[in-house]
């Protein structure tokens, strides 16, 4: 008898779980993206999503945003935490997003 979920209960339960989301603002140097990427691989995270574009004045700011499933509220703020401690970030916002229970 197997314990493991259907391929259509997984998805059903991810999409019940709340999405952590970060935003974060760096200058744009090599080293930035690695170092964020650093903060949820220690963890044992990967991403389910990643975003990153590099804007402003000469093209001197780079914006990440990150999406992770199923993180609790303390877990969130320590990342972010973690991620204003890396060099070169200059602000990291967090917020969670819910898919509807109805879609």
């Amino acid at each position: 008898m197997s314990t493991s979920m259907s391929a259509s209960a997984q998805a059903a339960l991810r999409q019940s779980l709340p999405v952590s989301c970060f935003s974060v603002v760096a200058s744009a140097e090599p080293d930035v993206m690695p170092r964020v990427l650093e903060v949820f691989a220690k963890r044992g995270l990967v991403p389910s999503q990643w975003y990153s574009s590099v804007s402003g004045p000469r093209g001197r700011d780079l914006h990440i945003d990150v999406q992770i499933g199923d993180l609790d509220v303390p877990s969130r703020e320590r990342i972010a935490n973690s991620l204003r401690q890396i060099v070169y970030v200059e602000l990291v916002l967090t917020s969670e997003k819910r898919l509807s229970q109805s879609a």
